[in-house]
């Protein structure tokens, strides 16, 4: 997918986001972030807003603070949420393509990076605004649903920080049913998982269904659609996989 795809993702679901939470109120719960208010929603996504913002705005090469929640609920929360996320949606939109600053997964460039992360940051928290709001939430592309899948698999989980280990090696493979080339082989062991596309030999688990469940279900949103074989291989996933900030 190229950046102006992520950044229009991006636009709307930031849109959605708002107009979710909005309709829930700030003080409802988050039924798929426990403990949470959509009001600690708003905050939280907020500041990553702000923070990525920053890092292509202002072309920092290492590692950077972010700003941290501010104290802001209401219409007040709202208005600052939307404007965080106007200011990040400008900024990919206008940044030179060769933009030099930090980021924290494999990408073909630091805009790229941040497009794409932000796209997907921002769908997963939109569901959970939606999530806070009752009714029907929002379909999320095929496509771009197995693009999440990769960059969870292949990113964020091979990782040194991924809690996703077995004492004894086990192989968990995801398939999307709905989506050409949509599968992934995660091997599991004592250090951080590895994966490779495609089906690679046999595999102790298997979840299946269509891209978008899938990723919904791997960022732990929603139940697995479909699994077979050794039920504890995706029962290990749900108890570890949790990508915590900071």
């Amino acid at each position: 997918m190229e950046i102006a795809e992520f950044t229009a993702i991006l636009h709307r679901e930031g849109r959605s986001l708002a107009a979710a939470a909005e309709e829930a109120g700030t003080d409802a719960k988050v039924p798929t972030c426990p403990g949470w208010q959509v009001s600690d929603l708003l905050r939280h996504t907020g500041m990553v807003h702000r923070w990525a913002t920053a890092f292509v705005a202002e072309g920092h090469t290492s590692h950077q603070p972010d700003g941290g929640l501010p104290d802001l609920d209401g219409a007040a929360l709202l208005a600052w949420f939307r404007e965080g996320h106007g200011r990040l949606v400008d900024t990919l939109a206008s940044a030179s393509p060769d933009v030099r600053c930090w980021h924290f997964l494999p990408a073909p460039s630091p805009l790229a990076f941040w497009a794409r992360r932000q796209a997907h940051e921002t769908t997963v928290h939109r569901f959970d605004a939606e999530s806070a709001r009752g009714g029907t939430s929002g379909d999320v592309d095929g496509p771009f649903a197995a693009d999440g899948i990769d960059e969870l698999l292949s990113g964020f989980h091979a990782r040194a920080k991924s809690r996703v280990r077995s004492e004894h090696p086990r192989v968990l493979r995801v398939r999307a049913t709905d989506t050409d080339g949509a599968v992934w082989t995660v091997r599991l062991s004592p250090d951080a998982p590895v994966t490779e596309r495609g089906d690679s030999g046999e595999a102790d688990c298997e979840v299946t269904g269509p891209a978008a469940r899938l990723y919904l279900s791997l960022w732990n949103r929603l139940p697995f659609p479909a699994v077979t074989g050794d039920a504890s291989v995706a029962e290990l996933w749900r108890e570890r996989s949790a990508v915590t900030w900071g």
